[in-house]
């Protein structure tokens, strides 16, 4: 798996994670405290987090990291 890969794998899960809770982009970015089309970006495999920021996302999805951070098919 490259780069590329493993980005929009992880980008898959946010957004599945973030429609479970029935948050839309902006609501999840207000919560965090970053700009609206931040969260497409990460959703879309085009933004590379921090684990301190996939931390702080796991959290404001009531979610365990583990569930943001699983790369099976």
């Amino acid at each position: 798996m490259n780069k590329e890969e493993l980005l929009k794998k992880f980008g898959k899960n946010v957004k599945i994670e973030r429609i479970k809770k029935d948050y839309t982009q902006e609501q999840l970015a207000e919560k965090m405290g970053v700009f609206g089309n931040y969260i497409g970006h990460i959703e879309r495999g085009k933004a590379n987090m921090s684990l301190g920021k996939i931390l702080e996302l796991a959290k404001h999805l009531d979610t365990d990291i583990s569930n943001l951070l699983n790369f099976k098919d």
